[in-house]
C-alpha cells in the first residue's frame, strides 16, 4: 500500500514540509480553483507538480502528484442539461493532458450537488478534540425548516420530525446560519461553495432525475470517458456517496457494493474502478468493507482509510468520524483484505499491484485545533491516523509474522 497525503495547494494550511515529515511516499491534490466543466491546462497541472515537488526552503521534497482527486463531474452532465456534451469533451481532454504530465490515477464522483454533507464540522469531542459530524435529526431540521423544501418531513420518520422542530425552535439565528454554512460546505477547497437559494435552484433542476435516470447518465458518462482513459493508461475510481443514503431528495446510486457491481459491469474495463472509502461506506450498517475488498478488489485503484462511529444500526442515522481504528470497520480486516489482493496483483505481473491510499479525514487535536485547517483534514489528527494504519499494515507484512506473501 502506497502512503498518500491529500493537499489542497498552497492555500492549504498543512505545507508541503509537514506532508514530508509525515513520511508519506506521494501527494493527492486537485486544481480546486478551475470551474467543473473546464479543461484543466497543461500549465496548471505542471504547475501543481513544481508546488508539490519543493519544500519552503526550495529544497526537493521527494514528493510527487500521484493521484488526483477530484476532477469533478459538472452537474450539467449529471443531469444531461445545458452544456453536458461540452463538459464531457473537456473532461476527456483534461484526462489526456494528467496522462501526458505522467498521472494515472483519478478519483471522482457522481453525487448530485453536494460532494458530502456534515452538520457540523468541529464537534467537540469528549476529550476535547474536535471532529465533523452528521446529525440526521439536525439534517432534518435543515431541510424541513430552513431549506423549506417541498415535502421534506414525509422523507424523515415521525421521531425524527419531531426531535427537528424541537431542535430548530431552540435555535438562534447564529446557530441557523452555521448549519445552514455547514450542509452546503461541499467539497473543501472546491472552487464553487453553495448558497440556500443555489441550492433550491440545483434542486428543482433535480426534481425530475429518478436514480434509474441518473444511473443511466453516469452510464453514458462512463462509456464516453472510460475508453480514453483506458487508450492513454488513467485509471478512473469513483468515490462512494456520503453520507450512503438519499438526502434532499436526491437521488443516491453508489452506496452500496451491488452499485458499485452493477456500475462495473455495464462498462467493463479495468479504467473503471473503484475509491474504496471505508468512512463513507463505513456510514451504512450493511456496507462490510472487508467483503467489498476481497470481492471487488480487482478493480479498487484508491483507497481512503477513515472510520466513522454510527449512533445506531438504521440503515439511515447519524454519524462522526472517529479515530481510524476506534470505528464500526474493522480496520485491520480491511487492510488485510487489500494486502492479500495486492499479492494477487504482484504475482499476476499487474503493474498497480501498490494501491495508493490516505488517511482520510482526522480528528483535530493538539494544534489542529489552532490551525484550524480544511475540516476533517488538520494535520496532527491524520499523522495520528497514518500512524495507526502504518502500524496495522508493517505488522501484516512483517516476513516472520505477518500474511504468507
Amino acid at each position: 500500500m502506497r502512503q498518500t497525503w491529500r493537499w489542497f495547494g498552497p492555500k492549504d494550511l498543512v505545507s508541503v514540509d509537514e506532508m514530508r515529515q509525515a513520511g508519506v511516499e506521494g501527494v493527492v491534490s486537485a486544481l480546486h480553483h478551475v470551474q467543473s466543466g473546464a479543461v484543466w491546462a497543461p500549465d496548471e497541472i505542471i504547475r501543481r507538480q513544481r508546488e508539490i515537488a519543493v519544500m519552503g526552503d526550495g529544497a526537493p521534497s521527494d514528493l510527487s502528484w500521484e493521484v488526483v482527486e477530484s476532477l469533478p463531474v459538472s452537474e450539467d452532465i449529471k443531469k444531461q442539461k445545458g452544456a453536458w456534451r461540452e463538459h464531457i469533451a473537456s473532461y476527456k481532454t483534461s484526462l489526456k493532458n494528467l496522462a501526458a504530465a505522467g498521472i494515472e490515477i483519478v478519483c471522482y464522483n457522481f453525487m448530485p450537488v453536494l460532494d458530502w454533507t456534515r452538520t457540523d464540522l468541529a464537534w467537540r469531542l469528549p476529550h476535547g478534540g474536535t471532529c465533523m459530524r452528521f446529525d440526521y435529526a439536525d439534517f432534518a431540521a435543515f431541510d424541513i425548516h430552513l431549506l423549506k423544501r417541498p415535502g421534506a418531513s414525509e422523507d424523515f420518520p415521525a421521531p425524527v420530525v419531531e426531535e427537528a422542530a424541537r431542535r430548530y425552535a431552540e435555535m438562534g439565528e447564529s446557530r441557523k446560519a452555521a448549519l445552514a454554512r455547514n450542509v452546503a460546505f461541499g467539497l473543501p477547497g472546491a472552487a464553487e461553495h453553495l448558497t440556500i437559494e443555489g441550492l433550491k435552484a440545483h434542486l428543482d433542476e433535480y426534481g425530475a432525475v429518478s436514480p434509474e435516470r441518473l444511473r443511466r447518465h453516469f452510464i453514458a458518462f462512463l462509456e464516453e470517458v472510460v475508453p480514453v482513459a483506458e487508450e492513454i493508461g488513467i485509471r478512473l475510481c469513483c468515490h462512494p456517496d456520503d453520507p450512503p443514503f438519499p438526502l434532499l431528495g436526491l437521488p443516491r446510486i453508489m452506496s452500496t457494493e451491488a452499485d458499485y457491481a452493477m456500475i462495473m459491469q455495464a462498462v467493463d474495463s479495468p479504467a473503471n474502478g473503484i475509491t474504496l472509502c471505508s468512512g463513507s461506506l463505513g456510514a451504512r450498517p450493511d456496507n462490510d468493507l472487508p467483503g467489498m475488498m476481497r470481492r471487488l478488489g480487482a478493480r479498487v485503484h484508491f483507497l481512503h482509510l477513515r472510520n466513522v462511529r454510527r449512533d445506531t444500526e438504521a440503515l439511515v442515522g447519524s454519524f462522526y468520524e472517529a479515530e481510524h481504528l476506534q470505528g464500526g470497520t474493522d480496520m485491520v480486516a480491511l487492510i488485510a483484505e487489500v494486502i492479500k489482493e495486492e499479492a494477487r496483483r504482484e504475482a499476476a505481473g499487474r503493474a498497480d499491484h501498490s494501491i495508493p491510499m490516505r488517511p482520510d479525514h482526522g480528528q483535530d487535536i493538539l494544534d489542529d485545533l489552532k490551525r484550524r485547517a480544511q475540516p476533517g483534514y488538520p494535520a496532527i489528527g491524520r499523522l495520528k491516523g497514518l500512524a495507526e494504519l502504518r502500524g496495522i499494515m508493517t505488522a501484516l507484512t512483517h516476513p516472520q509474522y505477518g500474511l504468507a506473501r
